[in-house]
């Protein structure tokens, strides 16, 4: 069991925030701006997760971003895609990020202050989506590095918006916008910018004033059957991914 100051100031990508009635505000960042996601926040975000399901005292969950978007671009820094044991610290924290995010087990809101292009996934476990008119989806990176998409966005992109459109969005690269992600079930609520916290704290205060275990079992309820999904598909889709990472690394040898 872990309370807030034992883990609030142990991340330097994520700045942590709690109001007195238990909503735990979480802020992804680089230097106080938009995050640059690497290696390093890749590590790091699997215990920031488990550490926020550890809490008892968080009674809601707001994840967010800072700068103009909530996490758009990535670096090859501190990722091994190319050795054996290198990618085999990417396949475990790959699957175990995904289910500390479902072993939150109190209501979560993703407030999406701009672009996710990358890790949507992340997204796709919260309980309510909400989103700025600047707010687009598109799985960007994957395919850019010329690997398969398989660390979860694979699994969770189907479950939301249906197998054909998934397909399409992640072979083509595809860009929603919010209104679209709206229209396709994939976001809640589209709000101006300016407004976009004061109305995921409105949320979450509502959801904190239920009692604590009605909204922690809640969440559980709603989330069986992601944790079903991630739990039989997560490894597999991480393994192909590992398996075409390892392709790229032979070719790039071969032209050196």
């Amino acid at each position: 069991m872990l309370h807030f100051e034992d883990y609030r100031h142990s991340f330097p990508n994520a700045r942590l925030t709690r109001s007195a009635s238990g909503v735990l505000e979480v802020t992804l960042h680089t230097d106080g701006d938009t995050l640059q996601f690497n290696g390093h926040t890749h590590e790091q975000f699997v215990d920031l997760f488990h550490d926020i399901g550890a809490d008892p005292d968080n009674r809601v969950v707001i994840l967010t971003g800072a700068g103009d978007a909530f996490m758009a671009t990535i670096s090859a820094e501190g990722f091994d895609f190319f050795t054996p044991r290198g990618y085999d610290k990417i396949f475990r924290e790959g699957k175990k990020v995904l289910m500390n995010i479902l072993d939150i087990e109190v209501p979560m809101i993703a407030a999406l202050n701009g672009p996710v292009r990358l890790h949507s996934e992340y997204v796709l476990l919260a309980d309510i989506v909400l989103a700025t008119p600047a707010t687009v989806f598109q799985d960007k990176p994957h395919f850019d590095f010329g690997i398969v998409p398989g660390d979860g966005v694979n699994l969770l992109w189907p479950e939301v918006i249906g197998s054909i459109r998934a397909r399409y969005f992640l072979l083509t690269r595809q860009e929603l916008d919010a209104k679209t992600a709206k229209d396709w079930g994939v976001v809640n609520e589209v709000v101006p910018s300016g407004d976009l916290l004061a109305r995921a704290h409105e949320i979450a205060e509502s959801l904190a004033a239920l009692p604590p275990l009605t909204g922690r079992y809640t969440r559980i309820a709603l989330t069986q059957k992601l944790r079903r999904i991630v739990d039989d598909g997560a490894g597999y889709g991480l393994a192909l991914e590992g398996i075409s990472a390892a392709d790229v690394a032979l070719a790039m040898a071969r032209q050196n």
